[in-house]
């Protein structure tokens, strides 16, 4: 259970520096990306700090709420899948910087997602 609440504190940590930084520096970030539209991208942020304080405070219960947890792994999901759309498709039609930003969060964002999957294996097959 130690393993997924450190997994689940270092996303929360990550997303919420990620979306920090999102709003604080969203002209200098969408000028990165080839955008105009900054206010796109302090959404994101504002999301983000959203989900950072969820996954934070979902990662100091005890015990872990299987369901938040869950869902945390979910919503790590559809970020990477929604990456990966933007990326083989365009989308946006971001810089190579741009796109390698985006290539590395989602990369990251998987990385959290496969450890947390992993913790909540573990959790689960001890509970059962």
């Amino acid at each position: 259970m130690k393993n997924l609440k450190t997994v689940m504190l270092i996303n929360a940590v990550s997303s919420g520096a990620t979306g920090l930084q999102l709003i604080l520096l969203s002209d200098y970030i969408s000028n990165l990306f080839g955008s105009t539209d900054a206010v796109t991208f302090k959404a994101v942020g504002i999301f983000l700090l959203l989900f950072s304080v969820f996954v934070f405070v979902h990662s100091r219960k005890n015990p872990s709420n299987t369901g938040a947890v869950k869902a945390i792994i979910a919503m790590d999901a559809i970020w990477v899948a929604s990456s990966l759309l933007i990326l083989i498709t365009n989308m946006f039609s971001f810089t190579l910087v741009g796109n390698l930003l985006t290539g590395g969060v989602a990369l990251w964002v998987a990385l959290m997602a496969v450890l947390q999957a992993k913790g909540l294996k573990q959790i689960l097959s001890i509970n059962t």
